[in-house]
């Protein structure tokens, strides 16, 4: 069930970074600049997508790591755009819905890391020891 909501979470992050991207393509300066955002917003979610179906166990944490960087971002972005740019309505949305995403991944991210299953129990117990020759 955790497994299915990070993943769920993983594609949502990755939807609004592609709508997040081809929403800001213009303003990029750089070719090295695009290159850094395909691979934070695009890439990396698909990455940990994959890793996070394999169940392999430290995929949870990575996911958590990056929620973390992901909304600080946000959260950097919602400030400057509520303190510089109030016009800019869109980008508040995406960066909200991002924002959102990105907690969810650390909520279900961190649940499912410290959600430790124990091995099952012996069906019957121990013989008794031997008697001691003394």
């Amino acid at each position: 069930m955790k497994r299915k909501a990070l993943l769920t979470v993983l594609v949502g992050a990755l939807l609004v970074g592609i709508g997040s991207f081809v929403m800001n393509r213009g303003e990029s300066t750089t070719p090295a600049h695009d290159a850094w955002w395909i691979g934070f917003l695009i890439l990396m979610p698909v990455g940990l997508a994959v890793v996070v179906w394999l169940k392999i166990r430290w995929a949870t944490m990575a996911c958590v790591i990056y929620g973390t960087v992901g909304l600080a971002l946000d959260l950097a972005t919602m400030v400057q755009i509520l303190t510089k740019d109030s016009h800019v309505l869109l980008s508040l949305i995406s960066s909200v819905a991002s924002g959102l995403l990105n907690f969810l991944l650390i909520v279900f991210g961190g649940r499912s890391f410290l959600d430790v299953t124990q091995a099952p129990l012996p069906l019957e117990s121990r013989p008794p020891s031997p008697p001691t020759p003394f």
